[in-house]
């Protein structure tokens, strides 16, 4: 296993330029993992002791975080983070906080699951970003309010040890403990500011809600699916085309490039568990000289078993929304999207309901190693 760097100390002051040309920054073994705290599921920051400076909904917003450096506010430097006022001691003869002074932030994970791995983010904090911080999680249904959350007895678990971080960079950590969480608590020692949270890991539904719906999209990031491979990742991610709703903007779908080849692209995916599909879209909204211009869809019912088309090639019409009904349902766990030649799609949705074998994959999943 490749050890991940460890950054500390602040970063030398902006001197102009590209702010990014120093941000310190790693791959990290476990960025290809959907965020589970991304804004696009669902996720929010729910509360946080202090937001004086910038507010605490900046950490979960897309994209890097943006410097400007000639804009202040009343409040002094406006920046794309969240962060807090400067800790004070208790007295004139002890000015310092005390070792234990921090400030917290409640984080809603958009999709529950197993973390695979956090990236703390304090891009453009160079100075003024905390000295460590440290992160739990725990599991509660429903939606628990801030003060449910904070309540005596919530078990937390620990994800990341109280661990020091430095100024403008992405500092990213690895978690190991198996175990399926609905909220993290973010800590920072003693203050200052982070930009950014991501949170990668592994969606793990709850079977009782999915089969309670009966049928629903077996292939969707909220549900349990997962993007397995793909042959092109030039434009943008394949696992946007399992999002929720419909694009907005062609970068929100997935696009390859080119191809001058006979060849052509492909997802490969694992659904939710195993399901019965009985319904299929190939949405292309916001994709219009750029759009697949044939697709097909197949299933494959286990590891390594031979695909069966569900929907034969179809010809794709740009900026728009495909239906199918299936003849009959198609059971398997796993699809194939099939585009030609290339050109990219927005959403693909698999509609059916789990089998039993599925609802007790899901199930054991759900209630954890050992259980």
């Amino acid at each position: 296993m490749t050890a991940i760097p460890r950054f500390t100390g602040p970063a030398e002051p902006y001197r102009g330029g590209d702010p990014y040309a120093d941000h310190r920054t790693a791959p990290f073994p476990f960025s290809g993992l959907p965020d589970l705290a991304d804004r696009r599921l669902g996720a929010a920051v729910i509360a946080a002791n202090d937001e004086f400076f910038a507010p605490r909904e900046n950490l979960l917003l897309p994209g890097p975080a943006v410097f400007e450096p000639d804009v202040f506010g009343h409040k002094g430097k406006v920046m794309d983070g969240w962060e807090t006022r400067r800790r004070r001691g208790a007295c004139a003869e002890h000015p310092w906080p005390t070792a234990e002074d921090h400030d917290w932030a409640l984080v809603r994970l958009g999709a529950p699951g197993v973390v695979r791995g956090v990236v703390v983010d304090t891009a453009h904090f160079r100075g003024n970003h905390p000295q460590e911080i440290s992160l739990e999680g725990a599991a509660l249904p429903g939606t628990p309010s801030p003060g449910e959350l904070l309540a005596d007895g919530v078990p937390w678990t620990p994800l990341v040890p109280r661990t020091p971080v430095g100024g403008h960079a992405a500092n990213g950590f690895e978690v190991s403990v198996e175990q399926r969480f609905t909220h993290l608590r973010v800590r920072q020692y003693p203050d200052g500011g982070i930009a950014r949270l991501r949170v990668h890991g592994e969606v793990v539904p709850d079977p009782g809600w999915l089969t309670a719906l009966g049928v629903f999209d077996v292939v969707a990031l909220v549900n349990g699916g997962v993007v397995e491979d793909v042959s092109d990742r030039f434009y943008s991610p394949a696992f946007h085309t399992i999002l929720p709703g419909r694009s907005s903007r062609m970068d929100e779908g997935w696009e390859t490039r080119r191809r001058r080849d006979r060849g052509h692209d492909w997802i490969t995916y694992r659904l939710a568990a195993q399901a019965s599909v009985r319904a299929v879209e190939i949405d292309t909204a916001c994709l219009k000289g750029n759009s697949a211009g044939w697709a097909s869809v197949s299933l494959r019912d286990g590891e390594g078993g031979p695909w069966t088309e569900i929907v034969p090639r179809t010809r794709l019409q740009p900026d728009t929304n495909h239906r199918f009904l299936l003849p009959g349902p198609a059971t398997g766990t796993h699809a194939r999207l099939d585009v030609h030649p290339d050109g990219g799609i927005s959403r693909l949705r698999l509609h059916g309901a789990l089998t039993r074998d599925g609802a007790r994959t899901l199930t054991t999943r759900l209630r954890g190693p050992g259980r």
